[in-house]
């Protein structure tokens, strides 16, 4: 067998024949009530989309060519992002009638990709120490998948994703799915690099009983099992799933701290001046009249707030107001539900 890593180091990848891939197709009905209207790439972090985010982190590692799968409400992320040239990329949209698994929707891509590409979940919201390190390992040659994954001391959070196990060398040797039993604490996080094999692995990927799902956890392991070789990088410091609505209020929280701010108000606001704000996002055209106070809380665009009474703890949509105080057990942040 021809080893796996010499089409690789034959063709050492320009920066540029690196593509991105970023799946927004999920319904996010967890995510409700603001699934109902927002999809969840769209919702903000701190005034700025969250798939931003993710297009910014590709922007900066050079990948400019983008790929979205969309699905539900997916034309409200074509009328956000556009062709991309406000973000100076170029963004392609490809639909994703059926929702069948991450592994359905990458193997849908193959007639797209003919590069290696790096592959996002577009309702993760992560922070890294920088990516290069997986591109690097891709392009001297080293591996033909490379997962990002992290530290995690928390065993609830693994059993949410999926396990990482590794050779002494650092070669993965098995990846698990939302495991039970925990033997070690690498984390897998939701962000990939594949080059082009994993099409093949993809091709021959079984539904799982459990969520009767195509998961490209499995495609991971069928590569692995083929010779392949996949390794992976400690470089994701932090991470959450936007699952549940309390999630997206962790995620405000957390980036508002990242930034150094106490809180974080949007343009063309108008505020009570008595009104106070502490550890809070408030989004643009937002309308405060009375004077009350607003503490770790998120208020999307367009508000209008006319009721007195102090807000702490919540989401506020111009639809809907979510409690979420049960994020805070014993006097910190956590992204358990309730």
């Amino acid at each position: 067998m021809v080893p796996p890593f010499l089409s690789v180091r034959e063709g050492l990848y320009r920066m540029e024949e690196i593509m991105g891939v970023i799946l927004a197709a999920g319904k996010g009905t967890r995510m409700y009530p603001f699934s109902a209207r927002y999809p969840k790439p769209l919702l903000p972090i701190c005034n700025k989309p969250l798939i931003q985010y993710q297009i910014e982190t590709l922007k900066a590692l050079q990948i400019k060519k983008i790929i979205i799968v969309i699905g539900h409400l997916g034309f409200e992320i074509v009328r956000v992002l556009g062709d991309g040239s406000r973000y100076d990329v170029q963004i392609q949209y490809i639909e994703q009638p059926d929702t069948l698994g991450i592994a359905h929707a990458v193997g849908k891509l193959e007639p797209y990709i003919h590069s290696p590409f790096m592959l996002f979940l577009g309702d993760i919201f992560f922070k890294t120490q920088g990516l290069m390190p997986m591109i690097e390992l891709l392009r001297r040659g080293e591996a033909n998948a490379v997962l990002a994954t992290k530290y995690e001391k928390d065993n609830e959070a693994i059993k949410r994703n999926f396990a990482v196990l590794c050779h002494e060398d650092g070669r993965v040797k098995r990846v698990i799915e939302k495991p039970r039993y925990i033997t070690n604490n690498l984390k897998g996080c939701g962000l990939y690099l594949f080059d082009l094999h994993i099409f093949d692995a993809i091709r021959r990927t079984p539904r799982t009983a459990i969520r009767d799902e195509y998961e490209i956890t499995e495609a991971i392991q069928i590569l692995i099992d083929d010779g392949f070789t996949v390794r992976h990088t400690e470089v994701i410091t932090d991470d959450v799933n936007m699952t549940f609505a309390a999630d997206l209020l962790l995620c405000n929280l957390k980036e508002l701290k990242n930034q150094g701010l106490h809180y974080l108000i949007g343009s063309n606001r108008e505020l009570n001046p008595a009104c106070k704000i502490e550890n809070s996002v408030i989004g643009n055209h937002v309308r405060i009249l009375p004077d009350i106070e607003i503490k770790n809380s998120l208020i999307f665009d367009h508000v209008v707030i006319k009721d007195s009474g102090n807000l702490h703890n919540l989401i506020m949509s111009p639809e809907n107001v979510i409690d979420c105080s049960y994020i805070w057990k014993n006097g910190r942040e956590t992204a358990e539900g309730p």
